[in-house]
């Protein structure tokens, strides 16, 4: 959480505007969502007052998924596990979206992230994706040994049924019979379930400071949220 918090930061604040190359176009601080739409409209595909409520139905749409993604996943490993300072290996997860997907918590904080870099500067939101991109697909991969080491078999079993990031609709994997924890699922993921909410209803302000006081807000609301969660262990356990 602190390396991503860390690197949206920089992204929002992007302190190299101004001091690497001057303000103008893609290196202003204009917002992600304002320059789409006048690249939209620059290039003839729709006029600039259609082109903002495209971008933002979209960006709501890609919030709507990372919520999803967080609290679906989240409700079937646990709160306890996915906020668990330690990787853990207890068995292998395949119920809910891991019958279908290996990492729908990392994917659910990518798409979160997508949409909340509308709000950034155009390089502040590259900056973030791409640190952002590398820095999950680094951890993927840690997790991916570790569990191999700790699971053998039934892991390498789960690694070929299963594909890594993008979802498969179909799964032949029987379930494990984990039952999900949706409210204290809630109660951990408020975070993207406010980004959800600013860019679903908000942004229709065009009011960039209201929007990124939105996402602080829910920020904060999540923090003191999982601080108050019951924890408890998962009984299986495959944090992705």
């Amino acid at each position: 959480m602190a390396i991503n918090t860390a690197i949206i930061t920089l992204g929002f604040w992007a302190p190299w505007i101004g001091v690497i190359a001057p303000p103008t176009g893609f290196a202003s601080r204009i917002s992600l969502l304002e320059w789409l739409a006048l690249q939209l409209s620059r290039f003839g595909l729709a006029s600039f007052t259609l082109a903002a409520p495209i971008v933002i139905v979209l960006g709501a749409l890609v919030a709507a998924l990372g919520a999803v993604l967080r609290v679906w996943g989240t409700a079937y490993l646990g709160p306890a596990t996915v906020l668990h300072w330690d990787m853990q290996a207890d068995g292998v997860m395949a119920n809910g979206p891991y019958r279908c997907v290996r990492n729908p918590l990392y994917l659910g904080l990518w798409c979160t992230v997508a949409a909340m870099a509308l709000i950034m500067p155009p390089t502040g939101a590259l900056f973030t994706l791409v640190l952002l991109t590398v820095f999950l697909l680094r951890l993927i991969l840690g997790e991916e040994a570790f569990l191999t080491e700790q699971l053998d078999e039934p892991y390498l079993a789960y690694l070929n049924a299963v594909p890594r990031i993008l979802p498969r609709l179909r799964s032949e994997l029987p379930r494990s019979g984990a039952r999900p924890q949706w409210i204290r699922s809630v109660l951990s993921e408020l975070f993207p379930i406010g980004v959800f909410v600013t860019l679903a209803f908000l942004s229709w302000s065009y009011n960039n400071q209201l929007m990124m006081k939105a996402v602080l807000i829910s920020f904060g609301f999540s923090l003191v949220a999982r601080a108050l969660v019951p924890s408890s262990r998962a009984q299986l356990s495959n944090r992705s």
